[in-house]
């Protein structure tokens, strides 16, 4: 811990506005923790997730705004057409790792391998550089600091798999809420989701579930107040299969999954329409990182 360097830099303003970094973890309905649904049996369920990243797109397109697009390896080998649009649109792409295993659930060698094989396929789909990686589920914490080195060794410049709070499936509340150098010097940056400091906890406004499940003027706030009073730009992130309320439900799913997973389906794309004209965004590698990762 105490070999964490904060970031300095100064954030980027459009019309006199903080811009924020606005990113798309893309994975299908079916790679959500909270279902409990085996790789075994992916191949055999109906993919939604092409046609949802295309609403994304087109909601982007719409609201003249750019992204970070995180997607699983796996995904990129059966939807390279989906790989080309997001590059072809100006977006950027990230890896989200291969198949969604957490990171806190592998080896060093077993975490190389994933990384690196993700890596390699969308760099060969997408024809871009993958600069920056988001761990599934948020699953870098102080059980695996070791997968930094690692990320950087691979060739990464960025990482934003750090949510500074407590939850049952992940968390890292002594972790900085701000851009920090994890391995003490100016090399792999790491931009962990943005949560607000009230007392001695941090809470959650950085998206995902946490943005369906509580009203949307809270998000709002919470996202303004880290703008302004804060002067930070904030670290913004939804999956595709968020705005999908059609999506198979899945049976004998616990009250606390059922919750998490479906709660306001149907309200989150309005929700994402009105946060995009509510805020300036752009992608994570525009907003935050350095110029010598950038090149």
């Amino acid at each position: 811990m105490t070999a964490w360097t904060l970031k300095q830099w100064e954030p980027p303003r459009r019309g006199g506005r903080m811009v924020n970094a606005m990113s798309v973890d893309v994975e299908d309905w079916f790679h959500a923790q909270a279902l409990g649904i085996g790789a075994e049996s992916w191949d055999c369920a109906p993919s939604r997730v092409e046609a949802n990243t295309e609403r994304v797109l087109e909601a982007f397109a719409a609201a003249g705004i750019h992204a970070t697009f995180f997607m699983l390896g796996w995904v990129a080998e059966r939807h390279p057409g989906l790989v080309r649009r997001i590059v072809e649109s100006g977006h950027e792409l990230g890896s989200h790792g291969w198949n969604h295993t957490r990171a806190d659930r592998q080896t060093p060698e077993q975490f190389r391998a994933d990384v690196r094989r993700a890596k390699r396929t969308l760099e060969d789909r997408g024809g871009a550089a993958i600069r920056g990686y988001r761990a599934a589920t948020f699953s870098i914490s102080h059980r695996n600091p070791w997968a930094f080195a690692v990320l950087a060794e691979e060739g990464h410049a960025y990482s934003s798999s750090v949510y500074p709070i407590r939850h049952d499936y992940y968390g890292m509340p002594g972790a900085p809420r701000f851009p920090f150098y994890p391995l003490g010097d100016r090399g792999l940056e790491e931009y962990p989701l943005t949560s607000l400091a009230v007392g001695r906890r941090n809470l959650p406004c950085g998206g995902g579930g946490w943005f369906r499940l509580l009203p949307y003027g809270l998000s709002r706030r919470a996202i303004a107040h880290v703008n302004r009073v804060e002067a930070k730009p904030c670290i913004f992130y939804f999956h595709p299969w968020e705005i999908d309320p059609g999506q198979p439900r899945v049976a004998g799913l616990g009250w606390k999954s059922r919750l998490r997973h479906y709660t306001n389906l149907d309200t989150m794309a309005a929700r994402i329409r009105r946060l995009l004209g509510d805020f300036a965004w752009d992608r994570l590698d525009r907003v935050l990182l350095s110029p010598e990762g950038s090149s």
